[in-house]
């Protein structure tokens, strides 16, 4: 960039205010130069010594894809800590090596994308990792926690931006460009938003990425609740579109008929920065400059846009570079962040059944099995490890190695070819091991797989590869070398990968029964493995059959390493880069097959047998027979050695689970139903019984809870309780504090979280804990109002180690304001203002605001509303209607009093037309509607 002589231009001032000098420099760019500032690179503008500027640097544990850096446990995993505190340190951490990286590689952004603050509503989906929690207090506490660690603490410059993702009402991969969410006005308020707006309001948030789903039939990247956020806050906030969204727009959502459109609808509702095309600004940049041709946009909308991007810059130190406390901040994989990683690890460890087992004794013989192991797993938002530490080493460094024996359990093969050869894998001779991502890419997914490495070949003896099964038949098959076969550009296969990963997995394979062996095909392409002259590649014809020839099966292994030891440790879970990631959510809650084997194959050698689940996600495990469990996230780094020292005791495990473990598969609603009251999703509303309920997570030590008070003060509920620790170990206990309304006029939640605390105590050591709740926390949001209102009437509130484990309860009794009846006479009834609903989806009344109804299938749908109050009479239902189909009208469960139905189709969805008809009402009763046909409904009336 060429030099700029600093002059007396305002927007260079730092005794200023950030908005004069904002205002000063967005008078000073061209039309052309603030259009190009919308795309996710803005160039240079060299003329004012302005530096070019990018927003996304993906943080969400670690510094992301710009190569080695502090790995912390997956998000999910800091959820599991209950420790806002722990929390807040990761995420300085964080900053600081962004800082750090970012002076030498300037690639490394400043505007942090993270955290996820999606809630973790269903266990399937394929990015629970990335969130915290399935509970909104609970996720706000440790999201507001990471932001301000990355924000730091100058009360003037930030050391980076932190951007919440994903918003809205997003939690599943399939189709996840396409599909809506639909979700009613209380679930919306009490659930999905509140994650968002507590954050938000704690003040340390720069900005927001919309999802890439719909919610309620309209794309989030045109939502009118992103003017509703930027009321949460007198910052500035910055709105950055998800990758390729606002292209979806047009292309998969088909919301819009021209980019021009979608692209400045996007603008106006509130879009900041357009992610799209990687680092070509060209296509955004062509599509603004039509949509002001077409006067879709005017330059004050793009004024609006870029002051809020520049507020960022300017809060970041961009322009004041000898004012920025945070410029010269150097500190990276320090020993300081070591043992940061470890302690979140460790704090992360959740014990979830413990018969006497643990901890092990320092002279315990043990076997540690299972495909997970060995292995320090990655997912796509971490970054690449500078040091790694596996269960087996953990167990090695603890115990030593003479006491701990180690068996995979994996299946070892060889693949037999039609002719009688085998596959064979050719030696790699002075080849050098590469991480995959340890250079750092803008874009991953980009990375293309290595064509350094030898072609396999077929020989007369075959190589033994290793064979583990990830479920639903998807196999990894890896070299002796350690390196799995993996498939490049060119199609060859090569045992070329660390491990499996990438945008598309490239290092995974199915065994399709064909005649009497088997086809192997390919998933990255989709292709099956043939044998060629040149070598073995994946290819569309003549694709190879091979007869699969074991020769140790997996189990084999493990049980006689089981045999042998005191102790079994399985170590069971998932890969993050298989069944279950960002663009494919899991199918079901159960393990892999190959891991069940292993662990009945464990079980069956040696009673003695625990279970260590290293995972993303919840699963269905069987715990009866079993000793012990525990459950971790990937735990970054230092993994391993934190599992080794909790299964020790030199920790005393304190994790909690963040979500609800559902017992099996039919305990799960839909994965698209958003409607958390209505299906009695979560620990909120679930009736069953839960395999481990939210909130749980077991001790070495024991606790004993007491003195449990609670008064109304002061626009709140103070209460307060004590905790003793009642075992002979020093340990964590994380009291926990819910509360229920008593006698709802609505559906209320069996308990919810109001607040939390995770405290150290000595054997003996006694602590009073105190809270301060607002009241505004047991207040629910009245559709019929519009607006939150607290119920009078009594509230439980229920203090103990888990959301079912309640060992203290008292009530207390709130004035609030007195449920009324609905006065349909003066407004009516908002369509997607029901109470309740059965084959309901609520989809846009417009394109730009408001909500209608409409069946959700073929089948009629109906809605209820309660207490409707007609006064001394009315003679007349209206209602507006667009499609066809039929309105039935009918009250307290009787006859139909009207049936309403458009004489032909309107023209379009959007062309709501009024319908009228005769009915007699008075008094109070509810409303319940039925809607048969492709019918949208967006509101009804009554007069007379």
């Amino acid at each position: 960039m060429t030099a700029h002589t600093p002059s007396t231009e305002p927007f260079r001032d730092p005794q200023l205010p950030f908005a004069k000098r904002i205002d000063d420099l967005l008078s000073r760019l061209t039309p052309e130069e603030k259009t190009a500032f919308l795309h996710q690179f803005a160039p240079a503008v060299e003329r004012l010594g302005v530096a070019a500027f990018r927003t996304g640097q993906e943080a969400l544990h670690g510094v992301a894809w710009m190569g080695p850096a502090t790995v912390f446990p997956q998000a999910v995993g800091l959820g599991a800590t209950w420790n806002p505190e722990l929390v807040r340190r990761v995420g300085d951490a964080v900053s600081r090596e962004i800082r750090a990286m970012r002076a030498k590689d300037d690639r490394v952004g400043l505007n942090v994308w993270s955290p996820t603050v999606n809630l973790l509503r269903h266990p399937l989906w394929g990015r629970n990792e990335e969130g915290y929690s399935e509970d909104p207090k609970l996720t706000s506490a440790i999201a507001t926690a990471y932001t301000h660690g990355l924000r730091g603490e100058h009360p003037t410059y930030w050391r980076t931006a932190p951007v919440l993702k994903h918003w809205l009402a997003h939690n599943n991969e399939t189709d996840r460009s396409t599909t809506s969410s639909s979700v009613r006005p209380r679930v919306l308020h009490e659930y999905d938003l509140r994650a968002f707006r507590d954050t938000v309001e704690a003040g340390a948030v720069a900005g927001v990425m919309p999802a890439y789903n719909l919610v309620n039939g309209r794309p989030n990247h045109v939502s009118p609740y992103l003017a509703d956020l930027r009321t949460w806050t007198e910052e500035e906030l910055l709105v950055c579109s998800d990758a390729g969204a606002p292209s979806n727009l047009v292309d998969s959502e088909h919301y819009f008929d021209t980019h021009e459109e979608a692209t400045a609808a996007a603008l106006v509702a509130g879009v900041d920065s357009f992610t799209d095309h990687g680092t070509d600004s060209s296509q955004i940049i062509g599509r603004v400059r039509g949509a002001l041709e077409r006067g879709l946009l005017t330059e004050a909308d793009l004024d609006t846009a870029v002051r809020r991007q520049l507020s960022v810059r300017f809060r970041l130190g961009e322009f004041d570079p000898s004012h920025d406390p945070h410029d010269a901040t150097g500190e990276f994989d320090t020993p300081a962040h070591r043992a940061l990683a470890q302690e979140a690890a460790e704090q992360a460890i959740v014990l979830l059944k413990n018969a006497g087992v643990l901890p092990l004794a320092p002279d315990t013989r043990i076997a540690v099995v299972g495909l997970l192991a060995d292995e320090c797993k990655l997912d796509w938002y971490s970054g690449t490890l500078i040091h790694r530490s596996t269960p087996l080493e953990g167990l090695y460094e603890r115990f030593g190695a003479e006491r701990v024996e180690f068996a995979e359990g994996v299946d070892r093969v060889r693949l037999k070819t039609s002719t009688g050869a085998f596959l064979h894998v050719p030696a790699a001779e002075g080849a050098a091991d590469e991480a995959r991502g340890a250079e750092g890419a803008l874009d991953p997914a980009l990375l293309r797989g290595r064509t350094d490495l030898p072609v396999l070949t077929t020989d007369a003896t075959g190589t033994e590869l290793a064979l583990a099964d990830w479920g639903e038949g998807v196999l990894t098959l890896r070299a002796p070398d350690g390196r799995y076969l993996s498939v490049a550009d060119d199609g060859c296969l090569r045992a070329s990968a660390d491990q499996p990963g990438g945008w598309i997995v490239q290092e995974t394979f199915r065994l399709e029964p064909h005649g009497n062996g088997h086809l192997l095909k390919h998933l990255g392409t989709g292709r099956h493995v043939c044998v060629s002259a040149d070598g073995v590649k994946v290819a569309d014809e003549d694709p190879e059959v091979f007869e699969l020839v074991v020769a140790e099966r997996g189990e084999e292994a493990v049980a006689r390493a089981a045999a042998a030891a005191d102790v079994v440790v399985v170590v069971a879970g998932n890969d993050p880069y298989i069944n279950g990631r960002e663009t494919e959510d899991r199918t079901t809650l159960r393990l892999p097959g190959h891991q069940e084997r292993l662990l009945r194959a464990a079980r069956a050698a040696n009673p003695a047998t625990v279970l260590a689940l290293v995972a993303a996600y919840p699963y269905a495990v069987d715990p009866a027979e079993l000793p012990a469990v525990l459950w971790t996230a990937h735990g970054g780094q230092a993994a391993g050695t934190a599992l080794a020292r909790v299964l020790a005791g030199d920790v005393s495990p304190a994790g909690r689970l963040p979500q609800t473990w559902y017992a099996d598969d039919a305990d799960l609603p839909g994965l698209l139903d958003y409607d958390v009251i209505g299906a009695r999703q979560t620990y909120l509303y679930f009736e069953g019984t839960p395999l481990f309920p939210f909130g749980h997570g077991l001790s070495y030590a024991s606790f004993a809870y007491g003195d449990l008070t609670a008064r109304v003060e002061d626009e709140a509920v103070r209460v307060s309780f004590s905790v003793t620790n009642t075992g002979d170990v020093t340990a964590d206990e994380v009291a926990q504090l819910y509360g229920r309304a008593v006698d709802a006029s609505v559906p209320r939640p069996r308990r919810e979280l109001l607040d939390h605390r995770r405290v150290t105590l000595a054997p003996g050591e006694s602590a009073e804990l105190a809270f301060d709740v607002p009241l505004t926390a047991f207040a629910f949001w009245d559709v019929a109002q519009e607006r939150w209102r607290v119920e009078p009437g009594g509230y439980e509130l229920l203090a103990g180690a888990s959301s079912e484990d309640v060992r203290l309860r008292t009530t207390v009794t709130l004035d609030g304001e007195p449920t009324l009846p609905r006065v349909v006479l003066a407004s009516g009834l908002a369509a997607a203002g029901f109470d309740e609903q059965r084959g309901i989806a609520i989809v846009d009344r417009t394109k730009v605001s408001g909500d209608a109804v409409t069946p959700a299938g073929p089948e009629p749908g109906e809605l209820v509303y309660r207490a409707c109050d007609f006064g001394r009479g009315v003679s007349q239902v209206t209602v507006e209607v667009a499609g066809e189909g039929t309105v039935e009208l009918s009250l307290d469960g009787g006859p139909a009093l009207a049936v309403l139905s458009p004489a032909a189709p309107t023209s379009g969805p959007y062309d709501y037309i009024a319908l009228s008809a005769s009915i007699a009402a008075a008094g109070v009763h509810d409303v319940r509607l039925r809607l048969r046909g492709p019918l949208r409904l967006a509101h009804v009336g009554f007069s007379g």
